[in-house]
């Protein structure tokens, strides 16, 4: 367990960073923190981030669909924070990803 803590707390830092209108995907995270198929422990870092700080709606799938969109409080809310931040939602998916992709190891 404290493995996996330890792991959650980078994947935190690393959230962290998403520049605002920007959104990065599970397996960036995982790619990043040298854990190349680690994109389902960085879903339930994000499951388990609330009331962490943490902008986990930043964090899509590779395809760029809100896949963690029912971890969120309210129907809509993960799609109505990243439209907020000026990133357009279509059919729970990002519109234009590659414009909005943030890739922590390019950024780094």
């Amino acid at each position: 367990m404290q493995d996996s803590a330890l792991f959650f707390d980078k994947c935190y830092d690393v959230v962290r960073r998403i520049p605002y209108g920007k959104v990065t995907s599970y397996g960036a995270i995982a790619r990043y923190l040298g854990a190349a198929k680690g994109a389902r422990m960085v879903g339930y870092a994000m499951t388990a981030s609330h009331g962490k700080d943490v902008p986990a709606h930043r964090v899509v799938n590779r395809k760029g669909l809100l896949t963690g969109k029912h971890h969120f409080e309210g129907t809509n809310l993960m799609q109505q924070l990243l439209e907020s931040e000026g990133i357009k939602i279509e059919d729970n998916k990002v519109i234009e990803f590659e414009s909005v992709f943030w890739d922590p190891v390019k950024s780094h």
